[in-house]
């Protein structure tokens, strides 16, 4: 495993990175920081599930909130009906991701392109109207609020999502340079050429998809536990979800490692501060999308794709 040599300065300041990040609590007290910070973390590890599919596989999707969803269900609805830990549902909903993800895999990867991304777009939006109808069983537009958190502070919350995310980094990372990864991207580069090499596409496009489902889904639990209140349209949301998703990948950087942490921090911090300026903060994704044109004209393969770039623009 190359990408884990200590005499690597990337892997150096990988674990620089980590320190600073494991040790921020100790020195961060301030409630609000530490919650963007959980949110920062959280939708990383989202964006790295979509990145191992989009990215990595070249498989654009867009309904990425139906894992979400499924996952965030899976607690509140094991918390309401089972009257068990809300927890559970990040192990949980592991099996239930992945039946879903092969139901719904075999439907939409014999899909491509624009087809494909249209197809996974409606997962999301037929999983959020059967949940606002299904009111019995998921409480539809009332949502599940867990009555009783299982934390007041903050900091464990932190180093839950904190830990999920350093294994969910170095899980892709391992992928990306194993037999596996190179199919993946052999599949996005040209799925014609793939094949006619040997490599079973659909199987490994079958694979990526569960994969980037699963992780997003864990993210979804978790979502549950710390905000402690899900509804339809909060957890199955296409432009809170899906496209925000997709946004962070652009602006961090697609098919890298570190792309979707630089894109969520720059994505919640501008959403926080948008939040609290007057007058515009209902525009907030009028200007999320500005700001994605702005990338793909001037920094295409995002901030940690095209850093040489931004680095000679400081240096003249």
């Amino acid at each position: 495993m190359s990408f884990l040599n200590f005499k690597n300065k990337k892997f150096q300041l990988e674990i620089l990175i980590f320190l600073i990040l494991f040790i921020f609590p100790l020195f961060v007290k301030n409630n609000y920081l530490l919650h963007i910070m959980i949110l920062t973390l959280m939708w990383s590890i989202i964006g790295m599930s979509w990145n191992l599919l989009g990215g990595f596989t070249g498989q654009v999707s867009f309904g990425h909130a139906a894992f979400f969803g499924i996952g965030a269900y899976t607690a509140g609805l094991i918390y309401l009906h089972g009257n068990i830990s809300s927890w559970w549902g990040m192990l949980l909903c592991i099996p239930i991701l992945i039946l879903f993800s092969i139901i719904l895999g075999y439907i939409v990867l014999r899909l491509r392109g624009p087809f494909f991304a249209l197809a996974t777009l409606a997962s999301g939006e037929v999983l959020r109207i059967t949940s606002e109808n299904l009111h019995t069983f998921t409480k539809g537009d009332e949502g599940i609020m867990l009555q009783k958190r299982t934390w007041i502070d903050k900091e464990p919350y932190y180093y839950i999502i904190f830990f999920i995310f350093i294994f969910i980094f170095y899980f892709i990372k391992f992928l990306m340079h194993s037999k596996i990864g190179y199919y993946f991207l052999a599949i996005r580069e040209d799925q014609d050429a793939a094949e006619s090499l040997g490599i079973p596409t659909t199987l490994y496009k079958t694979i990526s998809f569960t994969l980037s489902g699963m992780i997003t889904g864990i993210a979804g639990s978790f979502y549950m536990n710390y905000m402690g209140y899900i509804d339809p349209k909060v957890v199955f949301a296409l432009h809170d979800i899906s496209i925000i998703t997709i946004m962070i990948v652009m602006v961090g950087g697609v098919a890298t490692y570190w792309g979707p942490f630089i894109g969520s921090i720059i994505m919640i911090i501008l959403s926080e501060i948008i939040r609290n300026i007057k007058g515009i903060e209902a525009a907030h994704q009028t200007l999320f999308g500005i700001l994605l044109i702005l990338i793909i004209i001037f920094l295409p393969n995002g901030i940690v794709g095209d850093y040489k770039k931004i680095i000679k623009l400081f240096k003249k």
